[in-house]
């Protein structure tokens, strides 16, 4: 059964990207370099943001033209569980460069949090932004 059709449909302007968030995904790797740091997974908690043009998917309701984030995620996941990191900037330079792989990917956010690495404090997190170049 086709779709309705949009009652609405911008004519003025130009639509601005989207952004697709992929929130507190929560992980485990080695982070750190402190002797424990590198002996015991430590939990972080990342947050993702990706602009894109969605005008195509959203007209025409069809996954193939769609931000894959599923597959964005998964390759997230393999990088930060299956690797080590000395410090949380380099965790943070890896995952923005991998998101800024996909080609439909225009600009990303990535911030990770390190849970409990202070005293007294419930975080300490990192965020890094870049912009695909054309």
């Amino acid at each position: 059964m086709p779709h309705p059709q949009p009652v609405f449909e911008p004519t003025l302007g130009q639509l601005e990207p989207s952004r697709i968030r992929i929130k507190q995904l929560r992980l485990r790797t080695f982070v750190g370099f402190n002797e424990e740091e590198q002996e015991k997974r430590q939990d972080v908690v990342i947050n993702i943001a990706v602009e894109y043009d969605a005008l195509r998917a959203a007209r025409s309701d069809r996954p193939e033209d769609a931000l894959n984030y599923r597959t964005i995620t998964k390759r997230v996941i393999d990088l930060v569980e299956n690797n080590r990191f000395l410090l949380l900037e380099k965790l943070v330079h890896d995952i923005l460069a991998l998101v800024l792989e996909h080609e439909a990917a225009l600009r990303a956010e990535v911030e990770v949090d390190k849970p409990h690495a202070l005293r007294f404090s419930d975080s300490v997190s990192l965020t890094m932004s870049a912009q695909r170049d054309c």
